[in-house]
């Protein structure tokens, strides 16, 4: 019955909003998932995508821990458990850590709960965590791109620089480039209508010089995620390809790995050297040896 009614409506009106995880954590979306539909979890126990459906809508950020979902979901922390393990068997769910890089150098590891209601092989995982995620298939082309609206309307904005049908299909490709260096509407419309001269008499020709003359330069190559997947039986990291499903060998064979222990928060490390510090300093005031 709290299946039925979970898959039908997930949470009541009332319902307070899912609790957030701290910046940096909580669920992420696995990208190039296909349009949502009324059968995406249709292969799975009605437990399963009961709890599949409710993570699909959920935001990114979203704590999707199991100790929060048994305070919103109507099941125990070890139905959720054994839920989310069988989620992940069936590739909806990876967990693991990225790296994160700050522009000062610095960097450090975050927890990352992967979530996707497309199922994806562990192929696609191993991809996925080597930054180099396999497309289903191309996407079509929209009928009319970005960059045709783009230039379409100056001639709305600027009757001098009204442009035909084939006008704009021959400059597209240019504004095209410049999204592709990171350029938003705002910067490619400034560029091209302000300074004009009086009167504007081949306004393609003028365009197309802009164009080319103001290009900007090619942005520095994106870094690859560094990323690490863990097992969701014992929690030991590994390479996807070690662990299938999820899942590492030796929980497979029915032994696991003794789990790493966990490193302790920096503050309290920071405090606890203060107590120590402190310490030392009464002994030596008092003529105790150290």
């Amino acid at each position: 019955m709290a299946d039925a009614k979970l898959s039908a409506a997930f949470l009541p009106a009332h319902a307070s909003p899912h609790p957030m995880a701290n910046p940096g954590y909580g669920k992420r979306s696995a990208p190039d998932q296909h349009p949502r539909t009324g059968h995406d979890f249709a292969h799975l126990h009605p437990r399963e995508a009961a709890i599949a459906a409710y993570l699909d809508r959920l935001p990114d950020g979203a704590d999707i821990s199991v100790k929060t979902l048994a305070k919103t979901l109507p099941y125990g922390q070890c139905a959720l458990g054994t839920a989310l393990n069988r989620l992940q068997h069936a590739g909806h769910l990876r967990r693991g850590r990225e790296r994160l890089d700050s522009d000062t150098g610095s960097s450090r590891w975050i927890t990352r709960t992967w979530f996707t209601r497309t199922a994806r092989n562990d192929d696609w995982w191993a991809a996925f965590t080597r930054g180099d995620v396999p497309k289903d298939s191309e996407p079509r082309p929209p009928t009319r791109t970005r960059a045709h609206i783009l230039l379409a309307a100056l001639g709305r904005e600027n009757p001098s620089l009204s442009l035909s049908a084939a006008d704009c299909a021959a400059l597209a490709p240019l504004v095209t480039e410049w999204f592709a260096r990171g350029a938003t509407e705002e910067v490619v419309r400034h560029a091209l209508s302000s300074g004009l001269p009086t009167p504007v008499h081949h306004p393609a020709a003028l365009l197309r010089r802009r164009l080319t003359d103001k290009l900007p330069p090619e942005p520095p190559p994106a870094r690859p995620p560094r990323r690490i997947l863990e097992c969701a039986e014992c929690g030991v990291p590994g390479r996807p390809e070690a662990l299938p499903g999820g899942v590492c060998g030796g929980c497979r064979d029915g032994y696991a790995p003794a789990r790493p222990a966990s490193l302790l928060p920096a503050p309290v490390i920071h405090a606890r050297a203060d107590e120590i510090r402190a310490a030392m300093s009464r002994k030596r005031e008092e003529g105790t040896p150290v």
